[in-house]
């Protein structure tokens, strides 16, 4: 009965550490949170995880997540970088590169390397 249990545990918490990472919302939009996939990526500051929406294999937004970057350089990737990436198709296994922000260069290319791995976790795991 104790291994029954352990093992019910086991396939649990396996299946919330997927959830923690990709989840399917109702009108079929996937959403990637890069908090753990990619917390080894490092902007300014630390580590710089971002939400990807994603639908029909296209882009729909990236939100940025908790960090230690500076506000201003999280504002200005999300106001001029992070835009770009709306609507732009998954080819694959692959979202096409956008240019860093110039004056938030570190934060702009830790976010890419959120978005990329997201990309790559989503098209094995949808």
């Amino acid at each position: 009965m104790k291994q029954i249990f352990l093992a019910v545990a086991l396939m649990f918490s396996l299946a919330v550490q997927a959830d923690d990472v990709m989840r399917k919302e109702k009108d079929g939009t996937y959403v990637v949170n890069t908090t753990t996939l990619a917390q080894d990526v490092e902007g300014y500051a630390g580590p710089t995880p971002v939400e990807v929406y994603i639908k029909k294999n296209k882009v729909v937004k990236v939100v940025p997540l908790k960090t230690l970057d500076g506000p201003k350089y999280v504002a200005k990737v999300k106001k001029e970088m992070l835009p770009k990436y709306e609507n732009k198709a998954i080819k694959k296994g692959a979202v096409e590169d956008v240019d860093a922000v110039t004056g938030a260069t570190f934060t702009s290319n830790a976010m890419k390397e959120n978005i990329r791995r997201a990309v790559e976790y989503y098209q094995k795991h949808k």
